[in-house]
């Protein structure tokens, strides 16, 4: 981890609601950003900002997600996420987020993010496999 990674750094990236990010249950008129999706926008948003203070062959996994979505987001909409570090504890990194639609205030919250060494994880998780038998 480099000396950037620091409380404060904040980064905002936009997406586009586009079809794959709605839902389909209540039918064509009424399809509005899934909160799945909206969760995975906000992950890809702090993972992407944490890449910006990483060393070569660290990255992060996601921990916790704590969300409000407040607000419905018509598909079409573009979103403005922005996901700020709130703390950083060792390798444990935590982020405050906020999302626009240009509308509403669609969401808030906070997100945990662990820095992992790649190497070291596919060790762990390639032990797993061959304890899972499926190697």
């Amino acid at each position: 981890m480099k000396a950037t990674l620091q409380a404060g750094v904040t980064e905002t990236r936009r997406y586009l609601i586009d079809r794959e990010r709605t839902i389909d249950f209540m039918g064509e008129n009424a399809r509005v950003y899934a909160t799945p999706m909206l969760v995975r926008d906000i992950e890809v948003t702090c993972r992407e900002l944490l890449l910006q203070h990483l060393d070569a062959g660290e990255d992060s996994v996601g921990t916790r997600v704590e969300v409000d979505h407040l607000a419905a987001t018509l598909m079409g909409q573009q979103v403005e996420i922005s996901a700020t570090i709130a703390e950083v504890k060792g390798r444990a990194v935590t982020f405050e987020f906020t999302g626009t639609d240009g509308v509403d205030t669609i969401c808030k919250g906070r997100h945990a993010r662990f820095v992992v060494d790649v190497r070291a994880t596919e060790q762990r998780l390639a032990a797993k496999r061959a304890k899972a038998g499926l190697v």
